[in-house]
């Protein structure tokens, strides 16, 4: 992606961009979010999940708004051939959203170990994959922009939660030196950290006020998904050119206080 010549331009102009997003195959999620507005913007989207009837359903309601094409590949992200293969499905991608994610409850003395392997595999080894198979066809076409999606449970010590943390601390290391790595090849790398979001399955697993978990934050409530995707939509385009390496807290100031 070419550094931008005109500071009126529209950050969110996706026109003639093709974006693969994962975890992005269940109506309501923060994928999902992701995936509207980036086909909003014009983007050929490539939308995965690992059930082709609810994927089919976020075709449909992506479409509506969309100005380019929206597709559904499906892929179980915790499987290594079935990352591979998805990489090679989608072709060459200008904006790839590492958004899947596993969230293993527990105590670490009760952690069961299948569960600490299935998150790693999805976390960090599916994004690791993706990256390498996918940012040299970036740099081939002349650049690209990679978002991972982190989490506040990165950096804040949260109980029954060490494995997603140390997930998602992973990914943020990752994306600081995948920044460096492909700099000069003109792919962006930088990550999200969200902190207590209304997804629909967050919503159903915790109510809709998230066991209070808004009340964390500087600014007292939880995020509409779609306000953690317009930074993810943000990052993503050239508006922001010279970001890269960053990993930007959408968090309602949970992190700050």
């Amino acid at each position: 992606m070419s550094a931008p010549t005109d500071e009126r331009q529209d950050p969110m102009d996706f026109n003639g961009k093709t974006a693969l997003i994962t975890g992005s195959g269940a109506i309501g999620g923060l994928g999902h979010a992701a995936a509207r507005i980036l086909a909003a913007g014009g983007a050929d989207v490539i939308i995965t999940g690992t059930d082709p009837g609810r994927g089919a359903q976020v075709v449909n309601d992506v479409r509506a708004s969309a100005t380019g094409t929206v597709r559904f590949i499906p892929a179980d992200l915790a499987d290594p051939r079935a990352v591979r293969q998805l990489a090679e499905d989608a072709g060459t991608v200008d904006i790839l959203v590492n958004n899947a994610g596993v969230v293993p409850f527990g105590a670490t003395a009760d952690q069961d170990l299948t569960d600490y392997d299935a998150a790693f595999a999805v976390n960090v080894r599916a994004p690791f994959v993706l990256v390498a198979r996918l940012a040299p066809k970036m740099a081939a076409g002349g650049g690209g922009s990679i978002v991972n999606v982190s989490s506040t449970a990165a950096t804040l010590g949260m109980p029954a939660m060490a494995v997603y943390g140390a997930t998602k601390a992973a990914l943020e290391s990752l994306t600081r030196t995948w920044a460096a790595e492909f700099a000069a090849s003109n792919v962006r790398v930088n990550a999200v950290a969200p902190g207590p979001m209304t997804t629909s399955k967050v919503v159903a697993a915790m109510g809709p006020d998230l066991g209070g978990m808004g009340l964390t934050t500087a600014l007292k409530r939880t995020a509409d998904p779609a306000e953690v995707a317009q930074v993810i939509a943000f990052l993503a385009g050239d508006g922001a050119g010279y970001v890269t390496g960053a990993v930007v807290a959408a968090d309602g100031g949970r992190t700050a206080i």
